[in-house]
């Protein structure tokens, strides 16, 4: 299957011959899976492989009724031009016919071991997921003028090492930080320990960051609350989510040479963020995967899980869903196209882990070719200021970990 899950650059759509349902004859429908998705693919060469395997399997895997379906989209649209004056932006399973429940507070999980859901629209990902999405975020202009400056920046960058057990392990792309002031630039080289160590190249946001830095707080605090009205219990925030407006002050500038470049399944350090942190995630450039997956606890088993995009433990039990523990955690990927922000609200850290997929192939982007610039805003909080850490007997500051093994302690 993987042959035909490769992904293509977008390109105009056509559509097929009215005829071209008449190609689909009964004996095609004894075909396999692998067959009638060649099929589809030969007669809708412009819509991608995922989006017809969707629609395949939503049809009971008639090849008649998915042609009628997608045929009938498209003559609807008449060719919506704004599918091609975006890479990367594709529509929703529920343009083409598929109904999507309204019911927000029990979405159905759709997630299954050992496969990869993707999920494009912006509905579809905040439905199911800790994360929303905003497209064409910046004019294009400021867009292309920001990506510039920091493909500039990202020359000087290097590769962070880090500590994992007994080996100093380097990251698979390089980065650059960056703070609001000088004085906090000199206090992230002093006062702020990253598993013992202290960074040494840290910058000050550049002109284009700030700026566009101001743009980022307005629309993830407009997003925060809409999370809070929308999939929160009781229209609340989380407990421990902090009560005062988010302020990003510092920023890391992420830099993937290549398809190959990418980052494993983690969760950010909190120690400095605080429990329950946002973080707002400006792509630029190649367009890439961004993959999550939900963390349960292993004691829980195969038992019931509530399938709710809130907190795990503020969030009341749903039992009519239940789902092996195997199938929760199964990856959701989230397309990230140039010019996207994505903000990880206040869940995404303690209930699920996030990652950069390597990918196969990439559509080159016309300004930095093979490279993605991934910008994530974050709000360092003054009340945990390394003056304010508890240190141990040696002198050594202590974090601030995740717990993802106790089922009513999650976090």
């Amino acid at each position: 299957m993987d042959k035909y899950l490769s992904t293509k650059r977008p390109r105009a759509l056509s559509t097929p011959p009215a005829n071209a349902a008449d190609e689909c004859n009964d004996q095609d429908e004894d075909d396999s899976t692998d067959v009638k998705l060649a099929t589809l693919a030969s007669l809708f060469p412009d819509i991608s492989q995922e989006i017809l395997l969707d629609l395949l399997i939503a049809n009971d895997g008639s090849i008649s009724l998915t042609s009628s379906s997608v045929r009938a989209e498209l003559s609807r649209k008449k060719i919506k031009r704004s599918m091609t004056a975006n890479l990367g932006v594709q529509s929703s399973l529920a343009s083409y016919g598929m109904m999507v429940s309204e019911n927000l507070s029990s979405p159905k999980n759709l997630t299954k071991k050992g496969q990869t859901l993707h999920l494009f629209s912006p509905e579809d990902i905040s439905k199911h997921t800790s994360c929303t999405i905003i497209h064409n975020f910046l004019p294009p202009e400021e867009a292309i003028s920001l990506l510039k400056e920091l493909l500039q920046e990202s020359e000087t960058f290097s590769r962070q090492r880090f500590q994992l057990f007994d080996n100093v392990v380097e990251s698979p792309h390089t980065a650059g930080f960056y703070v609001a002031s000088r004085e906090e630039q000199e206090q992230q080289k002093s006062a702020y320990s990253y598993n013992g160590n202290y960074r040494t190249d840290v910058r000050q946001l550049t002109p284009q960051l700030r700026n566009i830095s101001t743009k980022v707080q307005k629309a993830v605090n407009e997003e925060i609350q809409k999370r809070i009205r929308d999939h929160y219990p009781n229209g609340k925030k989380l407990q421990y989510q902090s009560p005062l407006e988010w302020v990003p002050n510092a920023a890391f500038v992420n830099c993937y040479d290549g398809p190959s470049e990418s980052v494993g399944y983690h969760s950010d350090e909190l120690t400095y963020l605080g429990p329950r942190a946002v973080i707002g995630s400006l792509s630029l450039g190649v367009a890439r995967e961004f993959r999550v997956r939900k963390i349960v606890p292993p004691d829980d088993g195969d038992a019931s899980h509530s399938t709710s995009t809130g907190s795990a433990s503020d969030a009341p039990s749903l039992p009519e869903n239940s789902f092996s523990r195997a199938d929760i955690q199964g990856q959701i990927s989230i397309h990230l196209p140039h010019n996207s922000l994505l903000i990880m609200h206040a869940e995404t850290q303690e209930e699920w882990k996030h990652s950069i997929a390597p990918a196969q192939s990439i559509s080159p982007h016309p300004v930095s070719g093979n490279k993605r610039i991934n910008v994530t805003y974050r709000w360092y909080r003054e009340s945990l200021h390394p003056k304010n850490t508890p240190r141990c007997r040696c002198d050594i500051p202590c974090v601030l970990p995740l717990c993802a093994t106790e089922k009513r302690n999650p976090g």
